[in-house]
Order: C-alpha cells, then sequence, then structure tokens
C-alpha cells in the first residue's frame, strides 16, 4: 500500500480543488467511458507461477492515439506486447465488448474481477493542440486520472480477494522545473502549480490504506517511442527540416523509451518485493536539454534543426499554464528504480532514437 499521504497543511489552490470537486461529483462520466480510458486483464503464465494469476491494467488512451489505434494507447499497446512476449494472457476491458475484452458496465456492476495486479495508465492528452486549455478541458483532464484512478482504487479495496499489486503511471510534473536541482524519488514536489497539483491528487486517489496490495507509482518522463507520443507530432516538422528547438533549448528534457517505461512496470509486476515510487525516466536524462534532444533527434533522421519554436507561439498555442510543459523541464533521477535491479535497454539517448527512427 502506500505510505505516503498528501500534506494537508500546505497551501492549496481553489480553483484547482473547485474543478476536482466538480468532477468527483460526477462519476458516471468515468462509467459511461467519456475519456478515452481502456482497461486491459491479463493473467502470469502458469510456468513462470504455480499459481494462475491475473491482472488487470487501465491502458492510457487520448485523442490522437485513439485516431490512430482505435482503442488501446500508445504505452497500452507496448506495454500488451512484452506481457503477451512473456507469456502472459491479455483481456482488455473498455466501453465496446468483443474478443478478449470485458466492458465498463460490468466491471462497474460486478466488481473487480478476481485478479493479481492492478494497473493504471489512464490520461486526457494534456498536450493536445486541437483543444482549448479552459475549464472544462482541465475537467477533463483531472478526470481522466484523478477519477479513474478512485474508482480502481475502490474497486481493490472492496474486492473479497483483492490484487497483490496495483501500479499507477504518473508524470514527473510533481517535481518543481528547475535547470539546476536534480530530483529522486525522495525529493519533495507536488503543490506549486496546476500540474504539480493533478499529480498529487493523482497519487493520494491511488492511496488504499489498509489491506495486502502492494503500491507502485512510476513517475514517467517524455515517452518517446515508434508510432505514437511525442515523436509522432515531432516526425514530420523535423523529416521535412523545420524542426528546432523549443524556447530557449536549455530547459531538462526528462524522458525514457516506451520499451523501458513497459519494462520498469513489467519489473515492478512480476517483483513482489517492490513498492513505493520508481521514477520512469532513463539514467542519461538529467544531462538531456530539450536543444541536446532537438539535435540527436535530427542527426537520427538526418535532417539539419535550424527552425526554432519561440515561447510566445508555443504559449499562443497551449496557453500559459500549459506552455510551462514544454519550456520548462526537470532533471529527475531514476534512483531507486536503478536500486530495484531493472535495467534499462536505451540509457542512451543517440541509441534510443536511432531505434525509433530506423
Amino acid at each position: 500500500m502506500y505510505q505516503q499521504e498528501p500534506n494537508k497543511d500546505e497551501e492549496i489552490d481553489e480553483v484547482f480543488y473547485e474543478q476536482l470537486a466538480d468532477v468527483v461529483q460526477s462519476p458516471a462520466l468515468l462509467l459511461m467511458g467519456e475519456f478515452n480510458s481502456t482497461y486491459i486483464c491479463w493473467k502470469y503464465n502458469t510456468a513462470l507461477r504455480k499459481q494462475s494469476r491475473r491482472f488487470l491494467e487501465c491502458v492510457e488512451d487520448s485523442f490522437l492515439t485513439q485516431v490512430a489505434s482505435g482503442g488501446t494507447g500508445f504505452v497500452g499497446r507496448a506495454l500488451t506486447h512484452l506481457l503477451q512476449s512473456h507469456g502472459h494472457e491479455v483481456t482488455h476491458v473498455s466501453r465496446q465488448g468483443g474478443k478478449n475484452r470485458i466492458i465498463w458496465e460490468e466491471l462497474s456492476r460486478l466488481g473487480l474481477p478476481q485478479c493479481d495486479a492492478v494497473v493504471n495508465l489512464a490520461g486526457e492528452n494534456v498536450l493536445n493542440p486541437f483543444r482549448r486549455w479552459g475549464d472544462a478541458f482541465c475537467k477533463e483532464v483531472i478526470s481522466s486520472r484523478v477519477e479513474t484512478t478512485r474508482t480502481l482504487a475502490k474497486a481493490i479495496a472492496d474486492a473479497d480477494q483483492p490484487p497483490n499489486a496495483w501500479v499507477v503511471v504518473t508524470g514527473v510534473g510533481y517535481y518543481r522545473p528547475s535547470p539546476t536541482a536534480e530530483y529522486t524519488e525522495d525529493s519533495p514536489g507536488g503543490n506549486f502549480d496546476f500540474f504539480s497539483r493533478l499529480v498529487s491528487s493523482w497519487e493520494a486517489a491511488a492511496v488504499i490504506p489498509d489491506g495486502p496490495t502492494r503500491g507502485v507509482l512510476v513517475r514517467s518522463g517524455v515517452v518517446l517511442g515508434r508510432g505514437g507520443g511525442a515523436i509522432s507530432q515531432m516526425l514530420w516538422p523535423f523529416w521535412l527540416g523545420l524542426g528546432g528547438p523549443i524556447g530557449s533549448g536549455h530547459q531538462p528534457f526528462p524522458w525514457i523509451h516506451i520499451q523501458d517505461l513497459s519494462g520498469i512496470i513489467c519489473h515492478a509486476l512480476e517483483n513482489e518485493c517492490l513498492q513505493g515510487v520508481f521514477n520512469g525516466v532513463s539514467p542519461s536524462s538529467p544531462e538531456t536539454s530539450n536543444s541536446t534532444f532537438t539535435q540527436e533527434f535530427a542527426a537520427a533522421l538526418g535532417r539539419p534543426a535550424l527552425l526554432p519554436v519561440p515561447a510566445w507561439a508555443v504559449r499562443a498555442v497551449f496557453g500559459v499554464e500549459r506552455a510551462v510543459m514544454l519550456l520548462e523541464g526537470q532533471k529527475v533521477v531514476p534512483k531507486r528504480t536503478l536500486e530495484s535491479g531493472y535495467h534499462f535497454i536505451f540509457p542512451d539517448l543517440s541509441a534510443a532514437l536511432k531505434d525509433i527512427v530506423a
């Protein structure tokens, strides 16, 4: 179970929590699947465990990736592939039924299926350029993370046979942007802007006060991979030679290859001694700036990167609050992740990008 409780004495943002309160009062939105959430149920191969074990996974599915995939999100596809390669059986749980699927209504009516772990990666795409940053979109962003997590945590707590593990993937937005400070899993954060408070509420919603279920939080950086995520939005501009650093380019760029994010989640599921917070970023992430990423990505494509994106343009497209996610960054260190015994497949940015564009 999670040991960290939110600090109630910290100053809070009244507007944020008013939006959060509005969302919490409308749980029907979640059960109707308004925020493109998709879920997966899987079980251990009996060759790996003496007793058959089943897992429920909530897969992130944003507006852009839904169009491309038709259901399962960017990270979810990679995780599903990894689990299947380990011999695990995967069943999706979503708004629509079908082969190897169960629907939200069944989950609501019948409760949590007997399973050994639950993984939640759900969340509306915050940086969707086609959505205006306003109260309505903020509520969707909050609900797709906080209320989804709260509903699953309650289902776990109410289950007659609770799962052994409960993994939630959040974000490094928990840590305050800084060009110099380095953050480990034990560093403070979570109460200085909308996104840090969002992560704090998201993680607080995952707390299961009592019971046998061990909790794991993975704070993910920018996920890099083929066929979705940040790369899919940048590929064509860079391919046409129109890419360049964002703003000053000096801001830290916390990143992780999608195979490693999937690997960390699988590592957490299959190692019963692991619980608590793990940073989902590459070991070389603290040395990576936006400018470094730009040059490496352009080099991997064999293209120049000569056209910087001015800060004012980023603010005009995304709004001042969201623009912070692109114009500032955090130096995040995966200290506990490395100590847990996880071995990164792509610790180096150059090798990661060459794999993605190959």
